[in-house]
């Protein structure tokens, strides 16, 4: 894993045109105007308590409302109560509302929000409203890309409710995120049309800080991914704490996303 990071930060240092598409979070920019988006998400763990394989599967829908607006809905399913069940749902939000546009750079801000409704069982402290908890999220995120790089931070608040007869702990329902990610583009190292395949490298930092009892994570997830006709995409990405205080029982694990674009779709 050690040799993965070296490779993955010297591509990242000495690289070709920057990527403004991130695998983990979501950066300022929105996706194209009247335009529809269908992803399927795909995550295996494995419980570090029982030693078992716990499979998410988060299909989720796109839309781009207008250049400063886009909607995501999302459905949860997997086998974490030991048979295949669909668990909740999720609305994301996202308003762009500054930018500053150059010939070869940019920078821009959003804001956003999700909110989860999820019944699901509870076997950590940490919240996740993409697909283990219920609850609402509001956060800003910047995203800066100039030629060779894509810089993007996020910020958010988070909230915790209970899931159905599942109750979460009082003192655990509020929690701060943030992260910070970088990506690039490394291939074609001629960009000549938009048909060509794009292969992207980029490494994000993931943390949260629990605001009532001050546990904290922080976790790294180097990812690929490919650009196919700049409308089909495949994103693999593994996610790993460096520290948690959370103790928590799924810290790890792998994600395989599928997405397609329809664009003028309405």
């Amino acid at each position: 894993m050690r040799i993965l990071l070296i490779i993955l930060f010297f591509c990242l240092h000495h690289a070709v045109k920057a990527q403004e598409l991130f695998v983990y979070t979501e950066p300022a920019s929105n996706m194209a105007a009247k335009s529809v988006g269908i992803r399927m998400n795909n995550m295996l763990m494995k419980n570090k308590h029982t030693g078992k394989n716990e499979y998410h599967l988060i299909p989720e829908v796109m839309f781009g409302i207008s250049k400063k607006v886009m909607i995501h809905m999302d459905a949860f399913f997997s086998n974490v109560s030991g048979k295949f069940n669909a668990e909740g749902a999720s609305v994301y939000a996202k308003y762009r509302f500054y930018s500053i546009d150059d010939i070869h750079s940019h920078f821009r801000m959003a804001a956003f929000g999700r909110y989860s409704l999820n019944d699901g069982l509870i076997h950590d402290a940490s919240i996740n409203l993409y697909g283990t908890n219920s609850g609402y999220e509001g956060g800003i995120v910047a995203t800066q890309l100039v030629q060779k790089i894509a810089l993007s931070a996020n910020a958010s608040v988070v909230h915790a409710f209970d899931n159905g007869k599942y109750i979460f702990a009082d003192d655990f329902r509020n929690a701060f995120n943030y992260s910070f990610s970088i990506g690039k583009l490394m291939l074609p190292a001629d960009y000549t049309s938009y048909k060509q395949t794009n292969v992207n490298l980029m490494v994000e930092l993931l943390g949260q800080t629990n605001l009532g009892r001050k546990f904290s994570y922080l976790d790294l997830a180097p990812s690929l991914q490919m650009i196919f006709n700049s409308r089909a995409r495949v994103d693999i990405g593994y996610r790993f704490p460096l520290t948690d205080k959370f103790y928590r029982s799924m810290e790890r694990g792998v994600l395989l996303r599928v997405e397609y674009n329809f664009f003028n779709a309405y």
